[in-house]
C-alpha cells in the first residue's frame, strides 16, 4: 500500500505588504503660479458681476452717443419770470453782489438741484448758469430793478445718461465712478488674459486672436479716421 502523506498543507495567508507614497512638495514657482490663477479667477468672477451694470450701462450709452439722431429726443425749452431783491444786485461795486442769497433764491424758487457752473457780473446785467446731466437753467438779472429772466433747457432719459457717460456737468463724484468703473474693466480684462494663459489648449490661440483684434483695431483706424 502507498504510504499516505501525513504532513497536512498550511493555508495560503494573504500579506499585506503596506506602501508609503510620499507626495511630492510644489515647488515657490508652482505655488506662486497656483495662487496666481485661483485669485485670477476669483477677481474675474466676482468683479464682472459686481462690474455688470456698468459695463452694461456704459455699452449702451455708447450706441446711443454713437447714434445721436435716431436715439436722442427733444429738447424741451421753457422760460419763467421773477424779481428778487433789488439789494443783492444794485451796488455799484461788484464784489458787494450776493451772490449767495441771488443762487440759493433761484435754487428755492425754481427747484433748480444742479451745480453752478457760472456767474457773471455785466455792468447792467448778471448771468447764472446752472449745469447738470441733460439740464441747463440761465438767468438773466436786471441790476437796476432786480427782475430776471430764467431759460430752462430739459433733455429726455437719453440724453441724461449720455452726460453720464461722458461725464459732461456731472460733479467731480461722478468722475470718481467714472474712473472706478474704468479700473474694474481693465481689471476683469486682464484676469481673463491671465486666465486664459494657464489653458495651455488656449493659450496660444487665445494670443493670435488678441494680436488679430489688435491689428484690425489699428487698421480700421488707419483706413476710416
Amino acid at each position: 500500500m502507498p504510504a499516505l502523506n501525513t504532513k497536512r498543507k498550511q493555508p495560503k495567508t494573504n500579506r499585506t505588504i503596506e506602501t508609503t507614497t510620499t507626495k511630492k512638495k510644489s515647488s515657490p514657482k508652482q505655488t506662486l503660479q497656483r495662487n496666481i490663477a485661483m485669485l485670477s479667477r476669483w477677481l474675474h468672477i466676482y468683479v464682472s458681476m459686481v462690474s455688470f451694470a456698468i459695463v452694461f450701462f456704459f455699452s449702451v450709452t455708447g450706441i446711443t452717443l454713437n447714434h445721436p439722431d435716431t436715439f436722442a429726443g427733444e429738447l424741451k425749452n421753457s422760460q419763467e419770470k421773477g424779481k428778487l431783491n433789488l439789494q443783492w444786485v444794485s451796488s455799484k461795486d461788484t464784489n458787494q453782489i450776493n451772490k449767495l442769497n441771488i443762487v440759493e433764491y433761484l435754487r428755492k424758487t425754481h427747484t433748480i438741484k444742479a451745480a453752478v457752473s457760472e456767474f457773471r457780473i455785466d455792468e447792467g446785467q448778471c448771468s447764472v448758469s446752472f449745469k447738470g446731466p441733460g439740464y441747463a437753467a440761465d438767468a438773466f438779472i436786471n441790476r437796476e430793478n432786480g427782475s430776471y429772466d430764467i431759460m430752462f433747457i430739459r433733455a429726455g432719459v437719453v440724453g441724461i445718461l449720455n452726460d453720464l457717460h461722458k461725464g459732461r456737468d456731472t460733479g467731480s463724484r461722478w468722475s470718481w465712478v467714472i474712473d472706478i468703473s474704468a479700473g474694474l474693466m481693465v481689471i476683469v480684462s486682464l484676469t481673463g488674459m491671465i486666465l486664459m494663459l494657464y489653458i495651455k489648449r488656449k493659450r496660444v490661440s487665445g494670443l493670435v486672436l488678441a494680436l488679430v483684434g489688435l491689428i484690425l483695431f489699428y487698421l480700421i483706424y488707419l483706413i476710416w479716421i
